[in-house]
């Protein structure tokens, strides 16, 4: 067995056991992914301030430096965990073993729904399982339209594609049916919502997408 072959194996012998301990605390875990500036801290705000009347949330946030996501989720009155990878091993993701270590300082037997924001990068996050249940790629308009075919790991083994800033699509130039058409061209079952923080577009129905799939697990586990 090779090195990186030993490493992911051992990366994915703890996601697995990060998923049996979830589920046996029946916590739906959702990875976030996307590049930098998509817009998934401001996303994430607006998740937690629809559903934390619903279901008990908490967050880790993986970022290289700095503990301003953190901060601003925590800003919220939900538990949240800053995760800096260049302390830990100067990676441009997170992987099972941060992730393990982070819900150490959260109250895990209270919460109901995790969620993990990802490094910022649409490459190497994909490749590691955090032991969560759904992928959630986000991918704004102001990207291009390329991106789901240019990295397709990512957009193929998302649950759904939010596609977010639809309020900057008339000032942009984007293209909004070329980035579903290419969404389609790599996961022609993608699930897809469109959204804007600013206005509200979409959030509503990405909500309710989400508690959805809670409930759902929860029945799962009866």
């Amino acid at each position: 067995m090779s090195v990186e072959e030993s490493a992911f194996a051992t990366n994915d012998r703890i996601a697995a056991e990060t998923r049996r301990r979830l589920a046996e605390r029946r916590v739906l875990a959702v990875n976030l992914l996307s590049a930098p500036g998509s817009g998934k801290t401001s996303l994430l705000e607006a998740t937690i301030d629809r559903l934390r009347n619903a279901v008990r949330i908490g967050v880790i946030e993986g970022d290289v430096a700095t503990t301003r996501d953190a901060d601003r989720v925590a800003a919220h009155g939900v538990p949240a965990v800053q995760v800096n990878t260049e302390m830990l091993s100067a990676t441009c993701h997170l992987d099972a073993r941060m992730v393990a270590q982070a819900l150490e300082r959260l109250p895990s037997d209270r919460l109901d729904l995790l969620l993990i924001e990802n490094v910022g990068n649409l490459v190497c996050p994909a490749a590691f399982d955090l032991g969560e249940d759904l992928k959630v790629a986000v991918l704004s308009v102001t990207e291009g339209d390329d991106k789901p075919v240019k990295y397709p790991k990512l957009f193929r083994e998302a649950a759904v594609t939010l596609i977010s800033k639809m309020d900057l699509l008339p000032h942009c130039g984007g293209d909004v049916e070329a980035i579903v058409a290419n969404l389609r061209a790599v996961q022609p079952a993608a699930e897809i919502i469109r959204t804007s923080v600013r206005t509200g577009e979409g959030l509503d129905a990405w909500a309710e997408w989400l508690h959805q799939r809670w409930t759902t697990k929860c029945r799962s586990a009866d």
